[in-house]
């Protein structure tokens, strides 16, 4: 038996993208002299068919189909993601010079959001055969066992931050495989020597480019004087910036959030949505729902994915194969940080990094993926002893 509050929880959540996609797009929808249907009809194509791949791989065996579908996931869009690369603009089209999607016809796909399940599973995969039994060994064997991981990250990096331009999906990448590091066994001393390399990698690719350092700028330009005003050193005030372009999608974010309130303005009844707020049903879909439902609704949408990341993480403790265990763990990681880093972005605490809300932004791939990444999990919760209720024991 499937864990069912789980399936439950992400069918809200599904739910409530849906109802949110048709609100938020209503001007999107007027601008671009769409039908007043059009946004909400492809989430709701994306969010069927997700729903019909949880359902069919959470019905399937999974000693003979989880390795089958993770390996799938990771090799094929790994691959897919070179060849993005060197296909033609008519299918790839070069986006400020980011090349994310491919498209067929009017169905554009970002193999990145499949290659992160994919991912998830090839570490937990390799982790489970080779490194879980390794013992106490140096800082330098370390490094020679973790270090194919760590290419293979490399070139992830390479392909998703600099020729995707998208160093929000790197960071999530990033962050899991390190917390995975920990739980299988690797030294703090290790752990914070690729912390620190971690962090200057993305320090340089920041750096380097011009635009990543205009939204660091545009971040701190708002930021600053908090931060500053509880530095008591005289010499950190040279760090203040004067002259910057506002960051307006930030201020229309918190004006939103501020606008909605204890309660919100009611379904519909946004006003940020108006064009002030250009990707409201997509990166900023909870400012959205924060003005239309107020605290309120943005505490119920933050109690469910909180729940969703707790199930997976209790089957994950009680599942005995380590490879499961890692995948669920991983899994729960991935779906944490990117509520994480986009939540902290659209209030103004980190910089926006352009990260959908799992079961929530409106998207296709990233809707697909999340429900592929879903079923694996229920699948393996079928591993899991019950009761006669169907409750974990």
């Amino acid at each position: 038996m499937i864990d069912k509050p789980l399936l439950y929880a992400v069918m809200i959540l599904l739910s409530v993208s849906l109802i949110m996609t048709y609100s938020l797009s209503s001007y999107v929808v007027l601008r671009l002299d769409y039908l007043e249907y059009h946004f909400f009809i492809r989430q709701l194509v994306a969010v069927s068919i997700g729903f019909t791949i949880i359902i069919i791989l959470s019905k399937m065996e999974l000693d003979r189909v989880f390795e089958k579908v993770g390996l799938l996931l990771f090799f094929g869009f790994f691959i897919l993601m070179i060849a993005m690369m060197f296909l033609p603009s008519s299918i790839v089209n070069d986006i400020g010079g980011a090349k994310r999607w491919i498209y067929i016809g009017n169905v554009s796909i970002a193999p990145v959001e499949f290659f992160k399940v994919g991912f998830i599973f090839f570490l937990s995969w390799s982790f489970s055969r080779k490194l879980l039994e390794k013992g106490d060994i140096g800082f330098w064997e370390e490094v020679k066992i973790f270090s194919p991981y760590i290419a293979v990250f490399l070139v992830a990096v390479i392909i998703i931050a600099v020729y995707q331009k998208d160093l929000g999906q790197v960071v999530v990448l990033g962050a899991t495989l390190m917390v995975l590091f920990l739980f299988i066994g690797s030294s703090w001393r290790f752990f914070l020597v690729i912390l620190s390399s971690v962090f200057m990698g993305v320090v340089i690719l920041i750096l380097f480019a011009p635009h990543r350092m205009a939204r660091i700028k545009s971040w701190w330009s708002m930021a600053q004087d908090n931060i500053l005003s509880m530095l008591p050193f005289e010499s950190l005030q040279s760090l203040r910036i004067e002259s910057v372009k506002e960051p307006y999608q930030i201020s229309h974010s918190l004006n939103a959030i501020y606008n909605g309130g204890y309660y919100g303005q009611g379904l519909g009844n946004g006003q940020f949505k108006l064009g002030y707020l250009s990707e409201v049903h997509t990166d900023f879909i909870l400012s959205g729902i924060t003005e239309e439902f107020g605290l309120l609704g943005l505490s119920f949408v933050t109690f469910v994915m909180l729940f969703i990341i707790f199930r997976i993480f209790k089957i994950a403790s009680k599942v005995k194969n380590p490879m499961y265990y890692l995948f669920s763990i991983g899994v729960g990681l991935l779906i944490s940080f990117s509520f994480i880093l986009n939540a902290y972005g659209i209030s103004g605490i980190t910089p926006i990094k352009g990260i959908a809300v799992p079961f929530l932004s409106y998207g296709g791939s990233h809707i697909l993926a999340s429900c592929i990444a879903i079923g694996m999990v229920l699948m393996i919760s079928k591993k899991v002893e019950k009761n006669s209720k169907g409750e974990m024991i």
